[in-house]
């Protein structure tokens, strides 16, 4: 019995210690469509270093820039999540039916994060509106952050 309990610790112990693998990485070692992502929409930020979090099953990377704004890409470099702290999301980088929907609604906010799953779009705008799409596009969640 102390054997089988003594198995279970290790095994669980080794489960967290190789799920949450991050590891600094060089700029160069992004996926390119990532590279191509941030020297495109954040040429004036400057790196203050890259990592790969290697999980269970999946590899994700992050971009962090000196002003504190951070960059999440999946193992493809596709975009999945964009949080700007000294600057905003450009507006190429927001799919054009969110960016819309904003424009008409809120004309005088600007994005402050975007992040996006299999299922939904999220934006956080300037003036503390959360914003939650599905996949087509249409308003699901709305919340004020200041309330």
């Amino acid at each position: 019995m102390k054997k089988l309990l003594f198995l279970l610790v290790c095994v669980c112990t080794m489960q967290f210690v190789w799920a949450s693998d991050d590891k600094p990485i060089r700029f160069e070692q992004l996926p390119q469509t990532a590279q191509t992502f941030v020297k495109k929409h954040f040429p004036g930020l400057k790196v203050a270093f890259t990592k790969a979090d290697k999980g269970w099953f999946d590899t994700s990377y992050d971009v962090v820039f000196v002003d504190g704004s951070k960059l999440e890409f999946d193992k493809n470099g596709a975009w999945k999540e964009v949080k700007c702290k000294g600057t905003f999301v450009p507006d190429a980088v927001v799919p054009a039916p969110v960016m819309k929907y904003i424009k008409a609604n809120y004309p005088d906010a600007k994005v402050l994060q975007l992040e996006r799953d299999r299922n939904e779009f999220e934006v956080l705008l300037s003036n503390f509106w959360k914003i939650k799409f599905d996949t087509d596009f249409n308003v699901i969640d709305l919340d004020h952050d200041k309330d």
